[in-house]
């Protein structure tokens, strides 16, 4: 496949999906200034989780009622992103009760959601992660039903599970009543820019999100062959990345906090990557 300048967003079971989104993980206080700053520079898809471990959601819906309140934008026009996440993943301050059934917990915890980002739906709630490391346990299953029953209600257009593995997802897929739509992991060069699962979601119709595009990949986008292509091309590494996940049909993650690089990323859509340059990205490693 190669690049022919920007690429349009996605229709994805009904509902359209930008080609880039903003992930707000380990903003801390900074969280709604670049939220804020994010948007302005042109994305339109934000991540975040109810997980304050990790992330400060309530500022994701400060910087989402400041932008909408100023006239830039209307909340039809964004695609907002929240997650589940189980007392193992999170610190002392839960969205939930802990001691509430995990159908219940689910139920607490979307609503706390709705509360911080200001809004009546998001566009795709994701399950942030499996109870168990290796296969699925039943409170998974429960947890899924219970996010069925949110998607049903028409307050979760779209749903996704993060940081899985092949075999969950594939146990996953057979038992859901509403099939993922998306699947967001870490995205290792290493292991072929997690192609089990690419190729899995590819075949079933699933957006893969990849995150720690860059961050996970430092040594591997060192290597001869993809300092050549972005010399050749006169782009950013990360541009280089962005535009060769786009061209693979992933949905990115950035996370920076520079504003020049919130534009040198947005414009990684314009990059005309070859198809050979595709082909040595994709195998950098193996």
């Amino acid at each position: 496949m190669s690049s022919s300048g920007a690429m349009s967003s996605r229709d994805v079971q009904g509902v359209r999906i930008p080609e880039f989104l903003y992930g707000t993980a380990w903003k801390e206080e900074r969280t709604e200034d670049l939220a804020v700053r994010a948007l302005q520079a042109g994305f339109r898809g934000i991540d975040t989780a109810n997980q304050r471990r990790h992330y400060v959601e309530s500022a994701v819906g400060d910087a989402v009622a400041a932008v909408i309140g100023s006239g830039a934008l209307t909340r039809e026009q964004l695609f907002l992103q929240t997650k589940f996440t189980y007392v193992a993943g999170q610190d002392q301050r839960l969205p939930y009760d802990p001691r509430a059934d995990p159908a219940t917990q689910v139920r607490q915890s979307f609503e706390s959601s709705l509360q911080h980002l200001r809004t009546d739906y998001v566009d795709s709630y994701v399950l942030h992660g499996p109870s168990t490391r290796r296969g699925l346990a039943p409170v998974d299953f429960i947890v899924w039903r219970a996010m069925e029953a949110i998607h049903a209600e028409g307050r979760a257009r779209l749903l996704g599970v993060s940081n899985v593995s092949l075999e969950q997802l594939e146990l996953l897929a057979n038992e859901a009543k509403v099939a993922p739509a998306f699947v967001q992991n870490r995205c290792y060069a290493i292991t072929g820019w997690d192609r089990d699962v690419r190729t899995f979601c590819a075949k079933h119709g699933i957006v893969y999100q990849g995150f720690s595009l860059l961050t996970a990949n430092a040594r591997e986008l060192g290597a001869p062959a993809f300092q050549r292509i972005v010399q050749r091309l006169r782009c950013t590494p990360a541009q280089a990345v962005f535009r060769f996940a786009m061209s693979v049909g992933m949905l990115p993650l950035t996370g920076t906090s520079s504003d020049v690089h919130m534009k040198e990323d947005l414009a990684a859509a314009d990059v005309l990557l070859t198809d050979a340059d595709v082909q040595a990205i994709e195998h950098l490693v193996n």
